[in-house]
């Protein structure tokens, strides 16, 4: 079985995901961790339960879910994919960092491989179809573990809410299409492990969240 951690890094309150199996091969969603104190709590926890990183997983280029994919990268040189229509977004944020409050931002290097719908990506015994899940960014994706319906979906949906669609790229239209056509025709009881805040259900996504009224 999949084992997860959670962490809440950043000024965002991002949840960063570390995934690992019965044989400690593990992958890295979305490093938020910013300044040292964060980064040390996730090598800690990787050193700690002797964890091998096999790769970090992006759902998207926003800021909040970036700030660690430099020291993550330098520290355990592994491979770093992103979905292609995210690649201009990511060399976007060290524009910004500072607008934001985050004069320490390290550039994350360049995606050693870029995503595409349909990808299937193993880790081990983790298995991730990727899904193109445009709306919140244009290169957002979520990654499916069909086998342990866990849905890890960034910033798509939320526990009774949506991912915002003001920002460059982002679209309501297209984001509600995502929702209702790619991830509410997944199984009821899949786990949604969210971007931020916590973790939902498909199901109790499908009966209560507002988007449906729109």
């Amino acid at each position: 079985m999949m084992k997860i951690a959670r962490f809440v890094f950043n000024a965002f309150q991002e949840n960063t995901y570390v995934l690992y199996d019965k044989n400690k091969v593990a992958v890295i969603v979305d490093p938020g961790c910013y300044d040292r104190y964060e980064e040390e709590m996730l090598f800690k926890f990787i050193k700690q339960n002797e964890l091998k990183v096999a790769g970090i997983m992006n759902t998207h280029a926003h800021i909040d879910h970036v700030l660690g994919v430099h020291e993550v990268m330098k520290m355990y040189q592994c491979p770093f994919l992103l979905h292609k229509d995210d690649v201009e977004g990511l060399k976007r944020v060290q524009e910004y960092s500072k607008v934001y409050g985050f004069s320490g931002y390290k550039p994350a290097y360049e995606p050693t491989e870029l995503l595409e719908d349909g990808d299937v990506l193993t880790f081990g015994d983790m298995r991730f179809e990727v899904i193109h899940a445009p709306g919140h960014s244009p290169g957002h994706v979520v990654f499916y573990n069909r086998k342990e319906k866990v849905l890890v979906n960034g910033d798509v949906l939320f526990k009774g809410s949506f991912g915002r669609t003001d920002l460059p790229g982002g679209d309501m239209d297209v984001l509600k299409n995502t929702i209702k056509n790619k991830l509410f025709h997944l199984p009821s009881d899949t786990l949604v492990l969210c971007g931020h805040g916590a973790d939902t259900t498909i199901g109790e996504e499908k009966k209560t969240n507002y988007i449906l009224q729109f």
